[in-house]
Parts: structure tokens; C-alpha cells; sequence
């Protein structure tokens, strides 16, 4: 009978476990990874084209120079030298260019002239020549200060009205309301005069559900709600009130008519000393207008609100508008003609104009500086031909501008190339291949393949040299068997041939 250990075979007999067959076996594991590299290191590169780093450092480094020219009475040519150097300390982008005429009246660009009181028509700013500070009056015309609360400048806007309820179940809920004609007679003559500087789009919504997200303040034994001044910088409930109703990149403006519960009206808004304001709106910085609107006691179950309810409301919107635009206001010493329907003048939409090409300028060169600054720091940063196509787009758009700034440009086109420079800049800087970068650098893709790779490439390269050292091990102890035998075989009795034979 067979004892246990003949029952198995000796793993030396395998066929599979021959030495030459193992070593054939852990070489072709080397060879297929060594094939594997070249298509390894072609799927995971990166494509990095080169960009124009000094040239966008030498761009930086200009400055443009809005022309602007003024004809000046000859009742003020005493004051040409004030004028040019007042406005230049106010805004040293502008190139100006004031000019002694006797006719300044036929002047198609600015012009001052003498009058009985100071007052805009057009381009024209007549003067009382005996009145004092008129280089300080031009200035604040020409070079106003930029309002901090004016969202940045786009080439498209989304115009957002929404009529909030905060409680319909509370009963006396406005289902209505003229919004087309109310948007029409305040909205449009903005949107219609600034359609120079951005493309508007309008959409309206009325909701029925809007609860707050805090609880106003008791006013009088509960017979009035306040809102304080930190009751307002958290009057948005975002996460509840869905005021966006269209998807779209463009930023949007949003104007919220808000209607209190029937159990918080009045709700007013609160001074910082705590007593009740007059007004009944606000303004959010570079977000939007809200204008809180208590239904008259006592209102019917269901309202529709006509164009005379929403005077008051969209009159706060349009000078919402115009703040978030960085429309500069007329200062309080000038008056205005116009025969128009419009109270926004020629010299507030020039100077809103000039204002958004310095800026847009400014941007461009920022947000260029930054994309070379970036990639030239993460040597991993991919830069495709996209990338490098909006750059190189931006520099010859702000080469064009500046190279025209002074010759035929008028503020329209050289508004419209700045805009053209600022979005190629933007769209190269946070463009999703670069953006993927700045969130998975180098060391995240070493810690997701150290995992995957080091648990097989351990193995392989641990038997790889066992197998090398176990081949040099036997060479050795062929060699000295070699050396063994010809020892022997030369120690032994040697054998006459010729005595034989």
C-alpha cells in the first residue's frame, strides 16, 4: 500500500515549475510592461503648448489713453489749464483734450458754454461764467467714482422680476399683475438707452410660497413687523425660494416685489436706530432690488395688481437697475434738458462707457497675467490649442484697441473690443481643462497609482530578482564544477602513447 507521501507528486516534476519555463513566465510580465509604457505615457500625457508670456507682460505694462476732446468757450479759456488737469487727477486713463473755440455751440463733441444756470442738453454744459469751481463740476461729469455696489461688467444681462407671496395659505394672495406694461414704461427706456453697453434679456414669475427664513420683529403689540438692518443681509432664503426660472451663464439681476403674510402686515423696514423707515425697498450689492409691498386693509381674497400699484414698486426697481449697471448719477448742483422720455443723459452714458473700457482693459490684463502666472507654476497644467488660441486672441484685440484708441475709434467700438479682450481672457483662464488642474494636481494622480500598481509591481520585481540571483547562484556552482573537473582531470597518471603503440 501507497504511503501519503507518494500519493502527491513532486512539485520540482511540474512542468510549469522547470526553471527555465518560471523564468520565461516572470520575463514575460517584464516585457509586456515594458510594451505598455510608450502607450501608457501617450494616453496620459498632456498636451502643453507654448504661450506669449512676455508679450503679455509687455501688454501689461501699457496704459491706454481714452481720447477726449473739449471745445471751450472763450468766456472760459482762462480755465483750460484747471479743466485738462482736474479731470486727469480724477481719471488718468483719460487723454484730454480742451480746446479754446468761439462757435463751441456747433461743436459735435463736448463743449462748455456760458449760461444763466449749470445745466447738461446733450453734450453741451452751460456755465454761469461768474460761478465758481467749474473745473470740479467737470470732473465729477467726466471722472465720477464707480459705485462699489455695480455688479462687474458683461456683455449680456438677465433681467429676473419675481412677484413673491410669503404665505398664500394665510388667504388674500395676488395671483396678477401688469408686468409687461410696468416693464415697458420703467425698464425699457433704461435697457433701450444702455442697450450700447449690454444685450438684456427679461423674464417674469409670480410664486405663491416664499416663507421667511427669520421672524420679523413685534412692533406696537404685534400690530406692526420691523426689519432690521441684519435682518435684511439675510432676507434671501435661497435655500427655499427658487427665483431663477431659465437656465443660463449670463449673470442675472434679480427684482423681487415682496407681499407679507396676511398675519405680518404691515411689515416695515427698520432704521439703525430701530424706528421705521420711509422707504420700503433695498438694494442687495451686485445681486438685485427687493421692494416689500403691503396690500391696503382690508384687501380682497385674490388681487390683481395694475399698472398704478406697481409705480411705486418698478420706480425702486429702475434705480436699482441703474446702480447694479454703475450708472453715474447727475451731481445734486445740475440740472437736465432733454426732450426725450429718458432722464439719462449723453454725458452719463459716455462717462458709464469710458468707465467700463478702463475697466474691462484692467480685467483683461489681470486675468492674463494670471493665466501665464499659473501655468508657468504647475508644470502639469495642460494648455491646448483653445487655450492658447484666447490668449493670443485677447493680445491682438487689446493690440487693436490700443493701437486705434487715438485715431477714429468712437466709445461703442472700443467698448466693443475691450468686452471681446476681457471674455477671450476669461474663457481661457477658467477654461475646464485648466480649472481640473488647480483641483487634481501631480500628487493626486502618484496617490491614485501608487495603489494599483504597487501591490503588482512588488510581486514582479521580487521575483525577478530572486530568479536573477538564483541564476547567478547556479553560474557559480557550474563554474567551480567546471573548475572541479579540470583539476581532476589533470592530476591523473599520464600514458606514454608511443611505448604503447
Amino acid at each position: 500500500m501507497m504511503d501519503a507521501e507518494s500519493r502527491f507528486r513532486d512539485p520540482s516534476s511540474l512542468f510549469f515549475q522547470f526553471d527555465t519555463i518560471r523564468r520565461y513566465i516572470i520575463a514575460s510580465y517584464w516585457v509586456l510592461i515594458t510594451l505598455a509604457l510608450p502607450l501608457w505615457w501617450t494616453t496620459t500625457s498632456i498636451e502643453r503648448l507654448p504661450l506669449p508670456t512676455s508679450e503679455v507682460y509687455a501688454q501689461a505694462q501699457k496704459k491706454l489713453e481714452i481720447p477726449l476732446a473739449i471745445c471751450v468757450d472763450s468766456a472760459f479759456s482762462s480755465h483750460i489749464t484747471s479743466l485738462q488737469r482736474s479731470i486727469r487727477d480724477a481719471a488718468s486713463y483719460l487723454d484730454v483734450q480742451a480746446h479754446p473755440g468761439q462757435d463751441c455751440s456747433q461743436f459735435p463733441g463736448y463743449a462748455i458754454l456760458p449760461g444763466e444756470q449749470i445745466l447738461v442738453e446733450d453734450r453741451k454744459l452751460y456755465y454761469p461764467p461768474s460761478a465758481d469751481n467749474l473745473a470740479s463740476t467737470l470732473a465729477s461729469l467726466l471722472a465720477p467714482k464707480m459705485d462699489h455696489r455695480a455688479a462687474q461688467y458683461s456683455p449680456r444681462f438677465r433681467l429676473s422680476f419675481t412677484l413673491l407671496n410669503e404665505d398664500s395659505s394665510a388667504g388674500q394672495v395676488i395671483t396678477s399683475w401688469d408686468i409687461q406694461q410696468a416693464i415697458a414704461r420703467h425698464i425699457h427706456p433704461i435697457t433701450s438707452a444702455l442697450g450700447i453697453l449690454h444685450n438684456y434679456t427679461i423674464e417674469s414669475q409670480v410664486q405663491y410660497h416664499a416663507l421667511l427664513a427669520f421672524e420679523p420683529r413685534s412692533l406696537s403689540n404685534g400690530t406692526v413687523f420691523g426689519l432690521t438692518p441684519e435682518d435684511l443681509t439675510i432676507f434671501i432664503n435661497s435655500a427655499e425660494w427658487t427665483l431663477s426660472s431659465s437656465s443660463s451663464n449670463d449673470p442675472v439681476f434679480h427684482f423681487v416685489l415682496f407681499i407679507p403674510s396676511a398675519r405680518r402686515r404691515p411689515l416695515t423696514i427698520l432704521n439703525s436706530d430701530g424706528t421705521p423707515s420711509s422707504s420700503s425697498a433695498f438694494l442687495i450689492p451686485q445681486w438685485g432690488g427687493i421692494v416689500i409691498l403691503n396690500l391696503p386693509p382690508p384687501p380682497p381674497t385674490t388681487l390683481h395688481l395694475d399698472l398704478p400699484d406697481l409705480q411705486s414698486s418698478f420706480s425702486s426697481f429702475s434705480r436699482h437697475l441703474l446702480t447694479l449697471l454703475g450708472f453715474p448719477r447727475l451731481p445734486p448742483s445740475i440740472s437736465y434738458s432733454s426732450s426725450s422720455n429718458t432722464s439719462l443723459s449723453s454725458w452719463q452714458i459716455d462717462t458709464l462707457l469710458r468707465q467700463r473700457i478702463h475697466e474691462n482693459v484692467i480685467q483683461s490684463h489681470n486675468t492674463l497675467q494670471s493665466t501665464v502666472t499659473l501655468v508657468s507654476q504647475i508644470d502639469g497644467m495642460p494648455v491646448d490649442e483653445q487655450v492658447q488660441s484666447q490668449v493670443q486672441g485677447s493680445l491682438s484685440t487689446l493690440h487693436e484697441l490700443f493701437r486705434y484708441a487715438s485715431v477714429n475709434l468712437t466709445f461703442a467700438e472700443m467698448l466693443a473690443y475691450s468686452a471681446q479682450a476681457l471674455t477671450l481672457s476669461s474663457k481661457a483662464f477658467f477654461h475646464p481643462g485648466m480649472l481640473a488642474m488647480l483641483y487634481f494636481p501631480a500628487e493626486h494622480k502618484y496617490a491614485v497609482y501608487t495603489p494599483l500598481f504597487a501591490s503588482a509591481m512588488i510581486p514582479l520585481l521580487a521575483a525577478a530578482l530572486r530568479e536573477i540571483a538564483a541564476w547567478r547562484k547556479e553560474r557559480r556552482e557550474a563554474r567551480a564544477v567546471g573548475d572541479v573537473r579540470e583539476a581532476t582531470s589533470g592530476d591523473g597518471p599520464k600514458v606514454d602513447t608511443k611505448s604503447v603503440l
